[in-house]
């Protein structure tokens, strides 16, 4: 497994939902649809419709549908409360996340900054063509900080992970089989 992709997606996409740095440009989110957002006294949700796309700091993400939701601030009595920190953001509707030549695909991705955990579902697939690399299953989540990448699969179904060649370790002909089962596969061998 590659955990270094996965913790870089990670990375990127909960940095894109937590409090940018000074420096870091704003993340702008677009539209064909409605735009709707609703405050309450504590949280502040915004939903988007439509070819969504986000642009963020070393990402750009689509969608058909973005929910944002996040802490409320400022003046409790303004109709429309001030942004604080994102709770999470779930895109749903052919989801691509393209992070320089990595990308993921899935039909739902939902982002928890504060639990440092990312989930992709409905038919989840990340490939990194650089590193000549892919994996795909019935759901990922990814754990930032933690370097770590679950992908689970469906009920009688199987993951599938792609990775580069292995090393030639210099074995081209096989060993001659003096003992019965010798060479075989441990499946094949005597018990």
């Amino acid at each position: 497994m590659k955990p270094a992709f996965f913790f870089l997606i990670a990375t990127v996409l909960a940095g894109a939902a937590a409090a940018p740095p000074a420096e870091a440009p704003e993340t702008i989110v677009e539209c064909d649809g409605a735009s709707e957002m609703v405050s309450s006294n504590t949280e502040t949700i915004a939903t988007f419709h439509d070819h969504v796309v986000v642009t963020g700091t070393n990402i750009k993400m689509y969608c058909d549908v973005l929910k944002v939701v996040a802490t409320r601030k400022g003046d409790p009595k303004a109709t429309i409360g001030k942004y604080g920190n994102f709770k999470s953001l779930i895109a749903t509707g052919h989801v691509r996340i393209f992070q320089g030549n990595r990308v993921a695909t899935c039909g739902r991705a939902e982002v928890f900054p504060g639990e440092d955990r990312i989930v992709l579902s409905d038919h989840p697939d990340v490939r990194d063509p650089d590193d000549n690399y892919e994996a795909s299953g019935y759901r990922m989540v990814l754990y930032r900080g933690q370097r770590r990448a679950v992908i689970e699969a469906e009920p009688g179904a199987r993951t599938r992970i792609t990775l580069p060649p292995v090393k030639n370790m210099g074995l081209d002909e096989p060993a001659a089989a003096t003992t019965p089962g010798a060479g075989a596969p441990p499946s094949e061998q005597p018990r």
